[in-house]
């Protein structure tokens, strides 16, 4: 099972993976309710390196991005439930909208983002930090037919 870390923890921990030689992966979402697209842009982010680390939005910043009745799940339980997947090895839950904060404790080699960005659209705060740190940004195809928003409409309409 994956380590939950804060930002702090995170910070030394990639320090200590970047002095052992190894490929840093990072990625960031909501994650709030995990389906098999979630999965497979995760166990894809994960061969480009050899330790992914995802960022995890806290609930008050989930609140703000998707409305009062999200998230779903705690960030507690969000947080649990990606550290137990194989593919993942460090969850950081981090505060506010941006991630910025998380990215240059973690420190990526790699950031991973789904089909859905282009590193044109990404928050500007978070493109410049990735681009002072030297991180290489890629895009992993979109998974066609899995979507939260989609699940959510599934769920409502009692299908």
């Amino acid at each position: 099972m994956a380590e939950i870390m804060s930002i702090a923890q995170i910070a030394r921990e990639s320090k200590r993976l970047h002095d052992a030689g190894k490929r840093v992966v990072a990625t960031n979402g909501c994650f709030d309710l995990l389906h098999v697209g979630h999965v497979r842009y995760l166990a894809a982010a994960r061969k480009l390196g050899d330790a992914l680390v995802v960022g995890l939005n806290s609930d008050d910043s989930v609140r703000e991005l998707k409305g009062d009745d999200r998230p779903f799940n705690s960030e507690q339980d969000r947080a649990e439930v990606l550290a137990a997947l194989r593919s993942v090895d460090y969850v950081v839950i981090f505060p506010g909208l941006r991630a910025t904060q998380f990215l240059v404790a973690a420190h990526p080699d790699i950031y991973v983002k789904g089909g859905d960005y282009a590193a044109e659209t990404l928050n500007e705060d978070e493109r410049r930090a990735l681009q002072q740190m030297g991180t290489e940004i890629r895009i992993v195809p979109f998974e066609n037919g899995y979507s939260t928003s989609g699940l959510i409409e599934k769920i409502e309409r009692g299908v």
